[in-house]
């Protein structure tokens, strides 16, 4: 499924559950089974409300788990705000996109 993305990993992956030919925890689990993409943080970022669905993300290996605000307004400025987290304030793994160790060499 991976095959034809760009070189390098992600800092962070936004992933729905809802996809229009996959199912999001299907993708999910196989980037969280592929040892060069299990530390790139995913997040869920969906409509569902639903505990179910909540519980087998998080069972399956999701960082974060976000509904989806309605507005345009509110759904851009949550964006800008998840990026911020995963960007600039969360600590990754060592080795990892996102370790600052790296970014010099970048």
């Amino acid at each position: 499924m991976f095959k034809l993305r760009s070189a390098g990993h992600p800092a962070v992956v936004l992933l729905d559950l809802k996809l229009p030919k996959v199912d999001g925890l299907e993708v999910l689990e196989q980037i969280k089974s592929d040892p060069e993409l299990r530390a790139v943080p995913v997040v869920m970022l969906t409509s569902s409300r639903e505990e179910q669905d909540l519980v087998r993300s998080y069972n399956s290996g999701v960082n974060a788990y976000v509904v989806k605000p309605v507005g345009f307004a509110e759904f851009v400025a949550a964006l800008k705000e998840l990026g911020l987290f995963w960007v600039v304030i969360n600590e990754p793994p060592p080795g990892t996109v996102g370790d600052p160790k790296l970014q010099k060499n970048i």
